[in-house]
């Protein structure tokens, strides 16, 4: 199988565009769902999902979307499908029946799902962990060890034999990317391609007994001899001078030589981004609705008293708390969002960029690339890090996405990539050990205030970072103090609403509230 790949801006940090709560839950579930669907060939009739103890998904897979996602996944849908928030009766409705089970399993990933399926009398079995930010790791398939990202079309065979000769044939072939077996005779064999191995290829094949195909889930695929210019920003820097380029100049190289795409095709992918975050934004303003949620419409007071001048003068951060209101409120109300890096920070870097580029006057393409330079932080936090709160806290999101921000800024007034990276420094150093405690066990709050405190922290950094303020800290010593205190934060304080504000008075009242409305899939 591939190694570990190099992430995409795409894949990886601007993306996926989603409904649901949490990227982390409900856009990685509908991935895992499509998978394990496409394993047993079709619909299935019956589902095992098991959800470790000790892991975070034993607590609130119901309330942060995960049930919602792998039912939506196992009916084929995508992850912005507007059917999603019904998902659990339209499963019902199609006769599949799911058995949700929480067992002690010791999984050594906080996001681990394990699925059991069966179909037309064959029981399958498939293991994915969430990574962070809806990307997504199969582990294993039918008890056989694999490493699947979802970038790949799969096609996984079972043969009668030790498989050494149809893995040869196959690897031989110019379309095959990687191939692998898993398991002695009889064998499995796992090809990984840009499409699926053809039937007529197959018919040449004479061992092989069972054929399955795995779609794709990623924008972005990989390919054979993938190869990038730089991981961290360390590596970047000793390419050029800092000071003589911007950060959107690596930006659009890395993405290029990630996709495999042209500029052209980059900006294309990221405009589309764009317009969809300008579209939650009007959304939002123009008034959202919807039963599951704790906080009322709110950005229409901020908006009128901002009109009338009512408000402290906050100029840009005026503008940029408006809209990550907006957005903060559409993902509540499930409308459709760009998980940037993740659902639950996907207001502070889209509405503190957007803003920020409408007050400028930012033309179009000034705006695509200060989101890529944004996109290439994400990656070398992705390389360095988490953007996952199960693992990390609200530090992997809300800081993440605060750095994200600072980056944009920067370029948006013409910064060079030294500040920009010096902006994203800073502001990840002032969230350093953030803890994720969803209250009510819902991600919304306190997401919202720290998706406002992300705005505010990315803009005092991008003017500290233009006015040459020492970050002191490189980007990658910060990253890895990150990861380092990620690894020691305990289990309570990474969005398992164990701890911190999540078990509050008010906040277990609020639980209970929307329990009793009818609101929670875990109640009883």
């Amino acid at each position: 199988m591939p190694a570990t790949l190099p992430p995409s801006i795409f894949n990886d940090v601007i993306g996926p565009v989603m409904r649901g709560p949490s990227s982390s839950h409900s856009a990685a579930s509908v991935r895992i769902g499509r998978l394990a669907r496409d394993l047993c060939g079709g619909q299935p009739e019956w589902v095992l999902i098991e959800f470790d103890t000790e892991g975070s998904l034993a607590t609130t897979h119901a309330s942060q979307g995960s049930d919602m996602g792998l039912f939506g996944g196992l009916l084929g849908w995508e992850a912005d499908d507007a059917r999603l928030p019904d998902s659990a009766n339209a499963l019902r409705a199609a006769g599949i029946q799911v058995e949700i089970r929480i067992s002690t399993l010791h999984d050594p990933h906080p996001n681990t799902y394990r699925l059991t399926l069966r179909k037309a009398g064959v029981e399958h079995r498939l293991i994915a962990l969430s990574t962070g930010g809806g990307m997504i790791e199969v582990v294993a398939i039918d008890g056989a060890a694999v490493t699947l990202y979802g970038d790949y079309a799969v096609t996984v065979l079972d043969v009668h034999d030790d498989g050494r000769s149809t893995a040869a044939a196959l690897g031989a072939r110019p379309d095959v990317d990687a191939v692998a077996i898993t398991g002695a005779a009889p064998a499995r064999i796992v090809v990984c391609a840009q499409s699926f191995v053809s039937d007529t290829v197959l018919a040449t094949l004479p061992a092989v007994q069972r054929v399955r195909r795995l779609g794709p889930v990623l924008p972005v695929r990989s390919r054979k001899d993938l190869t990038v210019p730089f991981l961290h920003a360390g590596e970047m820097v000793r390419r050029a001078d800092p000071t003589a380029r911007k950060l959107s100049d690596w930006a659009l190289e890395y993405e290029c030589a990630r996709g495999g795409l042209g500029e052209a095709a980059v900006l294309e992918h990221m405009r589309r981004i764009l317009t969809i975050i300008r579209g939650g934004v009007q959304q939002g303003l123009a008034g959202t609705v919807y039963q599951d949620r704790i906080l009322p419409r709110q950005s229409h007071r901020f908006a009128a008293m901002l009109e009338r001048g009512q408000l402290l003068d906050g100029g840009i951060l005026n503008r940029a708390i408006l809209y990550v209101t907006a957005l903060m409120e559409v993902k509540s109300a499930m409308g459709v969002i760009v998980a940037a890096p993740t659902a639950g920070s996907c207001a502070t870097f889209p509405g503190t960029t957007v803003a920020a580029a409408e007050v400028l006057g930012s033309d179009e393409t000034t705006t695509l690339r200060a989101m890529l330079s944004a996109g290439l932080v994400g990656v070398f936090v992705a390389t360095r890090s988490s953007f996952a709160a199960e693992v990390g806290g609200c530090q992997a999101e809300t800081g993440a996405g605060a750095a994200m921000a600072a980056a944009a800024l920067v370029e948006l007034m013409g910064g060079n990539a030294a500040q920009a990276l010096s902006a994203a420094s800073h502001a990840l150093q002032n969230v350093l050990g953030l803890v994720c405690d969803p209250i009510a066990n819902r991600v919304e709050a306190p997401c919202l205030g720290r998706n406002i405190a992300g705005a505010a922290n990315a803009f005092a950094c991008a003017n500290i970072a233009l006015a040459g303020y020492d970050h002191l800290i490189p980007l990658d010593e910060v990253l890895d103090a990150h990861r380092q205190i990620s690894e020691r934060m305990a289990r309570e304080l990474r969005c398992t609403a164990l701890g911190g504000l999540s078990i509050t008075p008010t906040s277990k009242a609020i639980e209970a509230r929307l329990c009793g409305s009818g609101g929670c899939g875990s109640c009883g």
